[in-house]
């Protein structure tokens, strides 16, 4: 991998190649040393006949928006991985002053959760959804930003992991028990709040090296103002100076072979780079070499997380994320909403 890193070069918005510097392959070397950001299912198999639950805990962290019919609990229940548990990101979060959901837990709410999952801090947790990716690097955003670093998504999900011909399970989910997980300390820095954003929203990027750049995961139209959003009553638009990049643009759809199903898994890195490239310009190298900080935000802080990873698959290094994103920034009378293009 490391070599084939060497190899490749970005483009940026006016065609041009620049190759990557000597630091993104030292954070290429140190990523190599940790524990992946992403598993395919067969590596995931491999994980599971020599370890125990203690060491290795599966959570399926599927979400659906609020208006759709299907409910993440209830196909739980009837087909998973098996050994999963299923991990409901409204849940496991915290009260917020607007309702908003699947807000980032406090500390301790999030220890309690993982000791009721049976999981340690030495447990190599592997989150996965039923879209492919969708919500579950939302929920590796999740314990990444707790210090709970053995952490990964399954890159393609439970229609992946089936496709593949791995085993499913559908009888009653098996009982775990308790284990003991420490308070942990939360890195306040892989989160930005409101005020926050509307400061940093006040300059333009090109007048300032230390603004933060914000990329936006919700669909064109949403940014835009041209098309509604799924919330009734919440504007559509966008934090002035942020940049639409939607979430599927760093994805791929994949369809099981004699079937309609479909799913979703990560681009290869040099797709990566180059959909960062076809949405920020320019801006994009200097992100990539740490120079310029980048803010992730959606509709509600979910698909946020796909951004995010992406951005950490390029050893992107000062990434954060909008929780409350887009609805909690819209529902305020007194935020800026622009409906231009950018």
């Amino acid at each position: 991998m490391l070599l084939a890193l060497l190899s490749r070069n970005g483009v940026n918005a006016a065609g041009k190649r620049f190759s990557i510097t000597s630091l993104t392959v030292k954070r290429a070397f140190s990523r190599s040393m940790s524990t992946p950001l992403l598993l395919s299912p067969s590596q995931l198999q491999q994980l599971l006949p020599s370890t125990d639950t203690k060491h290795v805990s599966i959570l399926d962290s599927s979400w659906f928006m609020p208006n759709s019919p299907r409910k993440a609990n209830e196909e739980f229940q009837e087909k998973r991985i098996p050994g999963a548990q299923f991990l409901d990101l409204d849940e496991v979060s915290s009260p917020h002053e607007l309702g908003l959901k699947h807000m980032i837990p406090s500390e301790r709410h999030f220890a309690d959760a993982c000791e009721a999952f049976g999981i340690e801090p030495t447990s190599h947790v592997i989150l996965y959804d039923t879209h492919g990716v969708f919500s579950s690097p939302r929920a590796l955003f999740m314990f990444r930003a707790f210090g709970h670093e053995k952490s990964s998504i399954l890159d393609g999900g439970l229609p992946r992991w089936e496709a593949e011909g791995f085993p499913i399970e559908a009888n009653a989910p098996a009982r775990t028990s308790k284990s003991v997980y420490p308070t942990p300390v939360f890195d306040k820095g892989m989160i930005r709040s409101y005020d926050q954003m509307v400061s940093n929203s006040f300059t333009d990027l090109h007048s300032d090296p230390a603004v933060e750049l914000v990329i936006d995961a919700r669909s064109r139209g949403r940014f835009l103002g041209t098309d509604p959003e799924p919330r009734p009553g919440l504007s559509s638009g966008h934090i002035p100076h942020s940049f639409s990049l939607p979430f599927t643009a760093f994805l791929q759809t994949r369809t099981i072979p004699n079937s309609s199903v479909q799913y979703t898994t990560f681009l290869s890195l040099p797709d990566l780079r180059n959909a960062l490239v076809s949405h920020v310009g320019d801006h994009a190298e200097a992100v990539i070499q740490g120079k310029r900080p980048i803010i992730a935000s959606c509709g509600s802080g979910m698909t946020a997380g796909v951004l995010w990873l992406g951005l950490k698959l390029l050893s992107v290094p000062n990434v954060a994320l909008y929780d409350e994103s887009w609805t909690g920034y819209a529902s305020r009378a007194s935020s800026k909403i622009e409906k231009a293009k950018n």
